[in-house]
């Protein structure tokens, strides 16, 4: 499906889901994530209206994909 999209293994986070991809209320949107990461001086890769990248110190992306 995502083939060829990136070039390397992705970890993915998907804030307001759970581990069964089930809705959870208490949580902090990727509007708030990016902030918080680039306050921490992180760079933040936007890659769509809820989705950003950051990278790992070892140089691995991850992937933060809110579904709205």
């Amino acid at each position: 499906m995502f083939s060829g999209m990136f070039d390397k293994n992705m970890l993915t986070f998907n804030p307001g889901w759970d581990q069964h991809a089930q809705t959870v209320t208490d949580f902090k949107d990727v509007d708030a994530l990016s902030e918080y990461f680039q306050s921490a001086h992180i760079s933040v890769e936007p890659v769509g209206d809820k989705s950003f990248i950051i990278t790992d110190p070892d140089g691995n992306p991850i992937l933060i994909d809110q579904h709205v």
